[in-house]
């Protein structure tokens, strides 16, 4: 390996990318790159988003402003998805048939 001053933040912004990449696939954003299906899996979408934030506290003061803005652009847009996912995930699969308002009986009026 060449002494490469780049080569230290090159290798954080793939590994940056690479949970980016796997959270975006388990929101079931992107498909998944074996099976090319798209399947939503919200507890490993925290995980890498947990990871992210992780790294985020332990580098805290050591990158720079790229990698800084990489870093909070991602966990930001992740959370945003994330929460999106998790509330179309808890409605109910269909939708609840509207009462038959057509045959019921008329309302007293109060004349």
């Amino acid at each position: 390996m060449a002494n490469q001053p780049d080569r230290p933040k090159v290798l954080f912004v793939s590994l940056v990318q690479s949970f980016i990449t796997n959270t975006w696939i388990h929101l079931g954003k992107v498909k998944h790159p074996m099976t090319q299906k798209i399947a939503v899996n919200l507890a490993e979408a925290a995980n890498s988003i947990d990871f992210l934030e992780m790294i985020k506290q332990k580098t805290n003061g050591n990158l720079d402003a790229d990698e800084n803005r990489l870093l909070e652009h991602a966990i930001t847009e992740l959370k945003m998805n994330f929460l999106e996912e998790k509330v179309k995930s808890e409605k109910p699969s269909s939708t609840p048939e509207k009462p038959d308002t057509s045959t019921a009986p008329p309302q007293a009026s109060s004349d």
